[in-house]
């Protein structure tokens, strides 16, 4: 929750896949919100008893959440679709708009692996952003696994990285009211 609050405040990229290992950290846990506890929060130093709460209160929260909104086994909470969302609109905005030519640039750099990646979707290919996403959480997980990623997997993931990294930039510029205005420089940075 602390993480997750912080995350959400310095970069909306990062916060995004925190959530689905979030996500992924309860279903592990088979739902248990006593298992959790005793794994990851009780054992927490430097951890008063209102924080320990507050984080219980909050995978609380969120189990309840999925399983209202039925991702048990698999699929994304509400919230992080919606947060999903908001930055496949920017990105949108972003194209569309000529004074963040350099985010358009790292969009066509990125492009290639994109559709490749959304061709290995099969018959429900996610949206660009969504693609972005999915496969940096992919990269996530087998580094995580320590599973080797070949060169061309590196390379892909560098433009993908990088056109995450300038929209989660321009997203808090937009949270600031700070990026579609008139006085707005045209490298947006």
């Amino acid at each position: 929750m602390l993480t997750a609050s912080k995350k959400r405040k310095e970069n909306i990229a990062e916060y995004l896949l925190y959530m689905w290992q979030i996500e992924d950290i309860i279903r592990a846990f088979g739902l248990d919100a006593e298992r959790i506890s005793a794994a990851l929060i009780d054992s927490v130093p430097d951890m008063s008893d209102a924080q320990r709460r507050d984080v219980r209160d909050w995978y609380e929260s969120l189990i309840d959440m999925m399983r209202r909104e039925e991702v048990v086994e698999s699929g994304h909470l509400q919230i992080n679709r919606n947060t999903l969302g908001e930055l496949a609109d920017l990105h949108r905005r972003l194209l569309a708009d000529g004074r963040y030519d350099n985010y358009t640039r790292a969009f066509y750099d990125a492009l290639p692996a994109i559709v490749e990646l959304r061709a290995r979707a099969g018959d429900h290919p996610a949206g660009e952003i969504e693609t972005c996403f999915n496969a940096l959480y992919a990269v996530l997980l087998m580094r995580m696994k320590r599973q080797d990623i070949s060169e061309a997997t590196s390379e892909a993931m560098a433009k993908i990285t990088r056109l995450t990294a300038l929209l989660a930039a321009y997203y808090a510029k937009d949270e600031r009211g700070e990026l579609f205005g008139k006085d707005e420089d045209s490298d947006g940075q």
